[in-house]
Parts: structure tokens; C-alpha cells; sequence
């Protein structure tokens, strides 16, 4: 029977940062049975254009939503007045891919990198020049990951990891969808506790192999 977990992200969304923990301890609990394969959903393509004021009201708003619904999520509200806030992620979802042609592990790693740039320290992902800095710290070729994260290879890996998103049914991040031999299953998400989550994996894996 194939088992897979996907993940459905974006480096650049603040709900993701917030399920970070979690999600790292259902992957720790899973059984080696089930493959986790993550998936780039791209919030916002590329863009030179300000954040409109009334987004920038939105997200600030989202932040302190997380902050009473997630215990623990640290978010630096500095950011919207020492950055030039653009809605556009795809860069950094590209980061991600780049950074994931040099080790697979470094793609959750620059994951990480971005999220805590971002959220805690109030730097830009969306400029490109923090990126690359941000692969410097990884210890990654930075040479090569200049090249990478622009290179139509990358852009084309973003676009299909994207249309897969979409096909599996999801439309917001972060998301998981189980696959059991063919079969998909959307499962709801618990920011703050692992155990349901895995409770309704090991149900439905276990409902399926009877």
C-alpha cells in the first residue's frame, strides 16, 4: 500500500509559521510508512509594486490572530515600518527549490531561514538580495544559488509544484493531504495539538488496508 503525506506550503505565509511546531512533530510521529512530500503552493506572484495599505492592514490583523489562537507564535510587527512590505512570494518559494537543488534537507532549512528572516527578525523575503544572504548563512554555494533561484528550471519546478496543489484540491495554506493508494483525504489541521491529526491518519490508513 502507498502512503503519502503532502504538505502544501509557502514560506511566506503566515499560517505556515505557525503550524511550523506541529507539523514538525506529526512528521517526527509518523511511521516510515508514510513518505512526506512537500508541495509549494505560491501566495503571490512576483511583483515590484508597494503592498496596498488595506493588505497590509489585513496581514498586520492575521499576525495578531495567530498570536491569540497560537500560543507561542512570535511574529515582529518592526517589520511593516522598517521594510517595504510587497505581496509577492514566489521568490522565496524559488529560494526553497534552489536551495533544495543543492540537498534535499536544505529545502526545509531555507524554509525555516525565510520564516524566522521574516517573522521574528523583520527582514524582507521578497527581496531577493536577503535571500541570497540567507543562503550565504546555510553555508550553501552561494554562486550557484544565485544562478538556481532565477534559472527557468526552477521557475517550471515552481509552476508544477503549484498546479499539484491545486489538483489535489487545495486553495490555502498550510494544507496536508493524505494519498492511500490512490485515494485523498483533505486533513483539518490543529495548530496547537499533534494528536488528532495523527489519530485521523492512522484511522484512515488503517480503514484502508482492511
Amino acid at each position: 500500500m502507498s502512503t503519502v503525506l503532502y504538505y502544501c506550503h509557502d514560506p511566506m505565509c503566515s499560517w505556515c509559521w505557525a503550524f511550523k511546531d506541529v507539523y514538525s512533530q506529526l512528521c517526527s510521529a509518523l511511521s516510515d510508512e508514510v513518505a512526506i512530500k512537500t508541495l509549494l503552493g505560491g501566495l503571490a506572484p512576483d511583483t515590484e509594486e508597494p503592498m496596498a495599505a488595506d493588505m497590509q492592514h489585513y496581514l498586520q490583523n492575521t499576525w495578531k490572530t495567530i498570536q491569540k489562537r497560537v500560543p507561542g507564535s512570535r511574529f515582529n510587527i518592526d517589520f511593516w515600518t522598517k521594510c517595504r512590505p510587497r505581496r509577492s512570494t514566489y521568490a522565496a518559494c524559488r529560494a526553497v527549490i534552489a536551495a533544495r537543488h543543492q540537498g534535499q534537507q536544505y529545502a526545509d532549512l531555507m524554509t525555516t531561514k525565510i520564516q524566522t528572516a521574516y517573522y521574528t527578525e523583520a527582514r524582507n523575503p521578497s527581496e531577493q538580495q536577503l535571500l541570497i544572504a540567507l543562503a550565504k548563512e546555510l553555508g550553501l554555494d552561494v554562486a550557484q544559488f544565485a544562478d538556481d533561484i532565477n534559472a527557468e528550471q526552477t521557475r517550471q519546478q515552481l509552476h508544477e509544484e503549484i498546479e499539484q496543489c491545486r489538483r489535489l484540491g487545495v486553495d490555502s495554506f498550510p494544507a496536508l493531504v493524505l494519498n492511500v493508494s490512490g485515494s485523498y483525504w483533505q486533513i483539518p489541521l490543529d495548530y496547537n495539538h499533534v494528536d488528532p491529526m495523527l489519530d485521523l491518519i492512522s484511522q484512515i490508513i488503517k480503514e484502508q488496508d482492511e
